[in-house]
């Protein structure tokens, strides 16, 4: 008998936050993230995306064991950003268990359906801005930071709760010895004649606040109708820059200018999953000696964002920001990293990306259902 009881009481809130470091104890690929960025992701008063949105979140049980959890989002600026009516579903866990998913995902469909929404996709943790997606290939390899894990048998758990494809999402693997360096310097060399007035630059974290100013306005640009982008407040911004800040590289952080104007951005982040499996969701002192001694470890980074302003676009600028990262890779002593996500139907990125020696080794579902 599957039960789904809404999470009101701080001991709830506890057992749904607990519930994937039962569930994934046993899974060597899982990295546990840190419990207190968690709970700051939920907090109301710590996360300006809650400023914009609300949520419900569900735990199911069978019986008195806990098989499941799950979180219904309504996103007002989505919703106002492309006219539909679309809730989101997210920090979906389930044992495997048809009629536990089921259940969560009818509790959800319930919820949106209150809330005058004509359908739901994820997950989404909690927004595209955010960790995203489901994994449907590549399972036997970690996740690289801020990408999502979870077992195989949640397909079979989607479709039982009738729930189907909306979008997949591309990851590529790249080793740096792979990459076509003899091309990119040569179309490098082109895009610089071509372009007059071009700079590219790694970030200057003395000036952070202006150059996370750039970075903004190029991103808000670049990426306004791409599916599912919600364009980011100036507090979720500032939010992501400050917890960001202390883990990059500057070498991986290039700006694109032209005429002193910044065109392009691309942000690539060390792999601090390889520190996060050593720490098992804590930072108390003796893990934050592991953190500080594994960090100096990480031999492979995910470049996370990478885009060009629209009217600057086919001007090769992609490229140049590609052949600068991996200089930089290959300076700080890396090997390779992942590139991603990258929309399945976004042909030019993904076919650049190939160009650069780049294969796809993971594919991520985001899911939708009716109401």
């Amino acid at each position: 008998m599957i039960s789904v009881v809404p999470v009101k009481t701080q001991k709830e809130f506890k057992t749904f936050i607990e519930f994937p470091y039962l569930l994934y104890r046993d899974d060597r690929y899982w990295v546990p993230p840190l419990r207190g960025e968690v709970i700051t992701l939920f907090d109301k008063a710590k996360n300006p995306f809650w400023n914009h949105a609300e949520r419900q979140m569900f735990l199911a049980y069978r019986g008195k064991q806990l098989a499941g959890r799950i979180c219904a989002i309504v996103d007002y600026n989505f919703i106002e950003f492309w006219e539909q009516k679309t809730g989101y579903f997210g920090f979906f866990e389930c044992d495997d268990d048809e009629e536990a998913a089921r259940a969560l995902f009818e509790h959800v469909q319930n919820y949106h359906k209150d809330k005058g929404m004509e359908k739901f996709i994820g997950p989404m943790n909690p927004s595209t801005n955010d960790e995203c997606g489901m994994l449907i290939e590549g399972f036997y390899t970690p996740p690289y930071v801020m990408m999502t894990h979870n077992p195989e048998y949640y397909l079979k758990l989607m479709d039982y709760a009738g729930l189907t494809k909306a979008k997949d999402l591309i990851a590529y693997y790249l080793d740096i010895t792979d990459a076509p360096w003899d091309y990119l310097e040569r179309l490098g060399s082109i895009v610089r004649r071509r372009v007059h007035d071009l700079k590219v630059r790694p970030i200057n974290l003395d000036d952070f606040k202006n150059e996370v100013n750039k970075i903004k306005e190029v991103y808000n640009d670049a990426w306004s109708r791409n599916w599912g982008f919600v364009p980011m407040t100036n507090e979720e911004i500032d939010m992501m820059a400050k917890n960001l800040k202390p883990l990059v590289k500057p070498e991986l952080v290039l700006i694109v200018e032209v005429d002193g104007a910044p065109v392009g951005v691309s942000l690539g982040v060390p792999n601090y999953n390889m520190v996060l499996k050593k720490l098992n969701g804590r930072l108390g002192p003796i893990e934050m000696l592991k953190f500080l001694y594994y960090r100096r470890k990480i031999k492979e980074a995910r470049l996370m964002i990478m885009g060009v302003k629209k009217e600057y676009r086919k001007m090769g600028l992609e490229s140049l920001m590609f052949l600068e990262t991996l200089r930089a890779g290959k300076q700080l002593g890396y090997t390779g990293g992942e590139c991603s996500w990258i929309l399945e139907d976004n042909y030019p990125t993904n076919n650049t990306i190939i160009k650069m020696g780049g294969k796809a080794y993971k594919k991520y579902r985001i899911y939708e259902g009716t109401v």
